[in-house]
């Protein structure tokens, strides 16, 4: 019987990671996942991802510690406010303080060591790059540079073994996004996303993260079985 491949999968807990956890395993990867104490303002992802790692079967869950809070100038690090109830046409608009510098160059970094040290050729990252965020490291050309990165700057890139970074949400809607994860069997009740979740772990349904997961399940004719705090708003 011939062995799954592995993978490394960057895992933070939400719906998107969640869903390209469950696509890794589906094509048949053995699941290696990561996720970060990066210094962000809640815990509630972190508790998130060890519950879908443990759900999703993963062979390892690693969980890193860095702290991005030295450098701060994101609202997800920082004492900035999350911006609340803003339109979708306002989300359009420039790169949001929600944006961690260089946060996905990190996380990408860390993962190929992972797979370099386990010999896993593959990375599934859940970037998005229609999520109306605009952030510059979720775009295709920056998976497609940081591949080559990979491949020029290890070991085994220089042995001719050739690394693989897989984005499959990158060109997704939010509503494709979760009918993939649906019909997947993802748990999404497990699945945190809000930028500034209570202390329970409950979304807070205004921040741009909640209304764009709310209007993807609205679009997909479901409803999120994810805990918020009060009254819903879907932005339009």
């Amino acid at each position: 019987m011939a062995t799954a491949p592995s993978a490394v999968v960057l895992l933070s807990g939400g719906l998107d990671s969640s869903t390209v956890a469950a696509i890794a395993k589906s094509q048949g990867f053995a699941v290696y996942a990561l996720s970060f104490d990066y210094g962000q303002r809640h815990r509630a992802e972190l508790d998130a991802a060890r519950r879908m790692a443990t759900r999703l079967g993963a062979i390892r869950h690693v969980v890193t510690r860095i702290d991005l809070r030295m450098f701060g100038g994101s609202a997800l690090t920082d004492e900035i406010a999350v911006p609340k109830r803003r339109t979708l046409s306002q989300m359009g608009e420039g790169i949001p303080v929600t944006y961690v510098p260089a946060r996905n160059t990190i996380f990408l970094s860390f993962a190929t060591a992972f797979a370099e040290s386990i010999g896993a050729m593959n990375i599934f990252i859940g970037v998005n790059a229609l999520d109306y965020s605009g952030y510059p490291d979720c775009r295709p050309e920056f998976i497609h540079a940081f591949e080559q990165v990979a491949n020029l700057g290890t070991k085994q890139g220089l042995d001719g073994a050739r690394m693989t970074i897989h984005a499959p949400l990158i060109r997704m809607t939010k509503r494709e996004i979760v009918e993939s994860g649906l019909r997947l069997g993802v748990d999404y009740s497990q699945t945190v996303s809000c930028y500034d979740p209570d202390s329970l772990g409950r979304g807070c349904g205004q921040c741009d993260s909640c209304q764009l997961r709310l209007k993807g399940f609205a679009e997909a004719g479901a409803t999120d079985p994810a805990p918020y705090q009060g009254l819903l708003e879907v932005a339009g």
